[in-house]
């Protein structure tokens, strides 16, 4: 679907020179590839949980489930996927309507069950972390206040509560304000009081830690660390060097007097990607949902090739047919190095999956080895 090489051509004007045209090419990542791969079984085994908790009474017909299947991304019957994830769901006869025949219907297992009470103990004690996030949001905003569909609509990237608005907000009236019924699209969150203890982006805390353990002062700015066998031409490098010596343009400053052309502002689009990624659980999120916030953030609208002209900071993975923008320095290998703490739940989760997997891994293998003693039990008596 893609070609395994990409150029994006810079135009940028200085005082010093003129950069007409420096080309960047896309190079794979493997290894940052596998770690958005491994999720994907995860990813739909969650989506399908919320399609049947999103139901009155959390039950739901099997055979309702699976014309639902193209909307879920579902490659395979629904019947198969319940077998092949045992553990999540209990198998039930009831009744559509009062006269109609008993049919098969699924609801949450017990397990599923304390797993979302582990899930909702976890959001409690994280409440502060999540309550700073969202006014991190709000705070790099260009106007200090975000459509509400739109927060909704990446509350899985950076693990908000699926309530997090009708349920956390109205108890922070000191940081937010709810405008409008959110899913009506005039809906917006405001930001309430700035907060300058949340007003420092992870580029920033990190400069200080470093002075305060060399006793020196340090710079902030970006860790710029390109992958193996990836070289940059001459004039790509120099340009790279150049502007990582540019004072570093905090995301949550004033930037309304730059010009959106300057390489100021880039440095400015940078730290705002690489803030946003940091706070996200996973320290990458998909380019289309980063685009649904050019004007919030005040991205340029071919924001996307910022990924590759900083393939030093960034990688641009193309895995499953979706641009996903990833920061490097989150990752050793494809395993997270700093984990978000709301990642926990995904760990609960997968612990439950795992759980099941192991089960019907132990049944197949038990029945398998009833077919092998059946075999040999036929073949002693058709010697006999």
């Amino acid at each position: 679907m893609f070609c395994k090489t990409k150029t994006h051509t810079l135009f940028y004007h200085n005082k010093a020179r003129t950069i007409s045209s420096l080309k960047v090419v896309w190079r794979k990542d493997p290894t940052l590839d596998r770690a958005i791969e491994y999720d994907k079984r995860y990813k739909q085994c969650a989506r399908v949980v919320k399609e049947v908790l999103n139901e009155p009474g959390q039950g739901i017909p099997l055979r309702y489930l699976e014309k639902r299947r193209e909307r879920m991304r579902l490659k395979v019957k629904a019947e198969t996927f319940i077998n092949q994830n045992p553990g999540l769901f209990d198998v039930y006869y009831s009744r559509i309507k009062p006269k109609t025949e008993p049919v098969r219907f699924i609801r949450p297992s017990d397990r599923l069950h304390c797993f979302l009470q582990e899930e909702q103990r976890i959001f409690s004690e994280n409440e502060p972390f999540i309550v700073s996030k969202l006014c991190k949001l709000l705070m790099m905003s260009k106007n200090k206040f975000i459509s509400a569909d739109k927060l909704l609509h990446v509350k899985r990237e950076f693990g908000f509560p699926n309530d997090f608005l009708v349920d956390l907000v109205p108890r922070y009236p000191q940081y937010f304000r709810l405008t409008g019924s959110p899913g009506e699209g005039k809906s917006f969150l405001e930001l309430v009081d700035w907060n300058p203890e949340f007003a420092k982006s992870v580029i920033e805390k990190r400069a200080e830690e470093e002075s305060d353990r060399l006793g020196i002062r340090v710079r902030p700015n970006f860790n710029v660390e390109l992958p193996p066998g990836f070289v940059l031409k001459k004039e790509m490098r120099e340009w790279v060097r150049d502007w990582l010596e540019l004072d570093y343009v905090s995301p949550y400053q004033d930037v309304s007097h730059l010009d959106q052309a300057s390489r100021e502002m880039e440095k400015r689009s940078v730290g705002v990607f690489h803030e946003l990624l940091s706070l996200s659980l996973h320290k990458r999120i998909p380019v289309p949902i980063l685009g649904k916030f050019c004007d919030d953030y005040r991205f340029s609208n071919a924001f996307s090739t910022t990924f590759t002209r900083h393939s030093g900071i960034f990688y641009l993975s193309l895995k499953g047919g979706i641009e996903t923008a990833v920061l490097r320095e989150a990752y050793r290998g494809e395993e997270l190095i700093d984990r978000d703490p709301l990642l926990r739940i995904k760990d609960k989760f997968v612990e439950l999956l795992e759980e099941g997997w192991r089960q019907r891994k132990e049944q197949l293998m038990l029945k398998q080895e009833r077919i092998k003693e059946d075999m040999e039990l036929l073949a002693t008596k058709v010697g006999e």
